[in-house]
Parts: structure tokens; C-alpha cells; sequence
């Protein structure tokens, strides 16, 4: 996208042009982060209002609304997403009412100055892993094997074979080779196919019998039997599990690195 503009930024407007960047940026659904000395009040299920004072106030493009002192990561007063807005200048200061209808509630921000206006139009797409990703899975069960089987030995990670790539590579503790394939969120008929492609490229290379497990925090509906058919194997593996092991791992690299020191 090379004629995108994320970001448009005004700095030290005067009341009534803020008020029009602020209408602007509304009516596009964009993000707002508004910089400046403001007085805030709600009105709703109870009432407050804070006086004024330098606080950085964000319109997100769902409607929420956030304000912020200038320490402290929770803002002081916040509206939930959907909100309707009303912009207008009174009395040489710029007021910004937000509200909902059910709960009828509003807040109502009122800035004398303002220091800088940004208008933001951001694209997020990425997925949010709240413990650890698949590639944080594959090197936890990389530096502690035995989450995955007890006596389970690694050899390699993402073995290139006809189909992809292996995510992890193995013996277990009957000398088999172990194909293993992960996945973060609840695995599918997808990933079973996936696997059994694998062990059969990796059958087709070795003179060992050949096992594959599909490592995941759930199966879909029907996929264990499929499996089962396939004659692959499932292991249950908490991505939290996998968290705790890198953060042992990572401590016990700092104590060893202070033991040195």
C-alpha cells in the first residue's frame, strides 16, 4: 500500500480547527489520540468529574473512548465501544460528548488547549496467542522433551521432507522415529492429513518403524477417530505448559550466567 497514510498529526491547534479535525477524523472512523489540558464528566449509572488537568484522551474506531493521566496504565474514565459523538466549541474550548444509549451513559471531555491531534488509520490483523505461539511450543518441547513424551529425544525441527516441513523431529523411547506436527489452537482434520503425509515421506526414508503425533490443546470434532484410522497418535499439550518451560529455561540461563559472573 504505498500511497497509504497511517497517520495525520496536527500540533498546537487552535480550538476551532482541532474541532474540525476531530469531526473529520469521526465521520472517516478513524482512531483519535487527542494530547491537552481537559476537564472530564460522566453521567450515567453514577456521576463523576474529574477537573481539569494534561491528559491524553483515545477515540478508538469501535466508538470506546479511554482517558489517561499521564502515569498509570488504567485511564481514568473510559467508555465501552458503539458510542455516538457530539463535537462542538463552547466557550473558547473544544467539548467532546460521547454517548450510549443502552446503558444511557456519556462523558463529556472539554479541552481549553490542545497540544497535538493524530488521526490514525491502522490495520491489525495479527493473531493474538495469549500463552505461546506454535513456534514457542516447538522449542519448549525442543528444551524440555519430556512435556511432550518422557523419554522422547529430538534430533531436528522444521525437517524439510517432500510434503513441507517437519516441525520436530525425534526418538522415542522405543527407538521409533517420531514425527511430530504442532498446532497452538484446537487441531483440525487439516493437520491430521498434514501428518500422516509426513510420516509417510519420512517411511519412505528410513528403515525404522515411523510415528506421528499430533500435538495441539484439542481436536476438533471426529479428528481422534480420524487419527485413530490413520494410525497417528494425539498429545493434549497446554500452551501455558509450554510458557512455563521457556520461562525455566530462560531463568535457568540467568542463574547459570550469574553463577559465571
Amino acid at each position: 500500500m504505498p500511497n497509504r497514510k497511517p497517520t495525520v498529526t496536527l500540533e498546537n491547534p487552535s480550538v476551532e480547527k482541532a474541532e474540525a479535525f476531530v469531526k473529520d477524523a469521526l465521520s472517516e472512523r478513524k482512531a483519535l489520540i487527542i494530547i491537552g489540558n481537559c476537564s472530564v464528566e460522566y453521567r450515567g449509572r453514577a456521576s463523576s468529574k474529574l477537573e481539569p488537568g494534561e491528559r491524553i484522551a483515545m477515540i478508538k474506531e469501535d466508538g470506546s473512548v479511554l482517558v489517561h493521566r499521564p502515569s498509570g496504565y488504567e485511564p481514568v474514565n473510559w467508555q465501552p465501544p458503539k458510542c455516538l459523538f457530539q463535537t462542538r466549541v463552547t466557550e473558547n474550548a473544544l467539548q467532546i460528548r460521547a454517548v450510549r444509549r443502552k446503558p444511557p451513559e456519556s462523558v463529556r471531555l472539554v479541552f481549553d488547549r490542545v497540544y497535538l491531534l493524530s488521526a490514525l488509520s491502522l490495520v491489525d490483523a495479527g493473531e493474538f496467542s495469549l500463552y505461546a505461539s506454535e513456534e514457542d511450543m516447538q522449542k519448549a518441547i525442543l528444551i524440555e522433551p519430556s512435556i511432550l513424551e518422557s523419554e522422547f529425544k529430538p534430533i531436528t525441527y522444521e525437517k524439510k521432507v517432500e510434503p513441507g516441513f517437519v516441525d520436530v523431529y525425534g526418538i522415542d523411547g522405543n527407538g521409533k522415529f517420531v514425527v511430530v506436527e504442532i498446532k497452538r489452537k484446537t487441531a483440525g482434520r487439516g493437520a491430521a492429513l498434514q501428518l500422516a503425509r509426513y510420516v509417510d515421506s519420512i517411511r519412505g526414508m528410513v528403515n525404522r518403524e515411523v510415528r506421528g503425533v499430533l500435538v495441539a490443546p484439542g481436536l476438533a470434532k471426529g479428528v481422534q477417530r480420524l487419527l485413530t484410522t490413520l494410525g497417528l497418535d494425539f498429545k493434549f499439550l497446554d500452551p501455558r505448559k509450554c510458557a512455563d518451560a521457556l520461562k525455566r529455561s530462560e531463568t535457568k540461563r540467568l542463574a547459570e550466567f550469574f553463577k559465571v559472573k
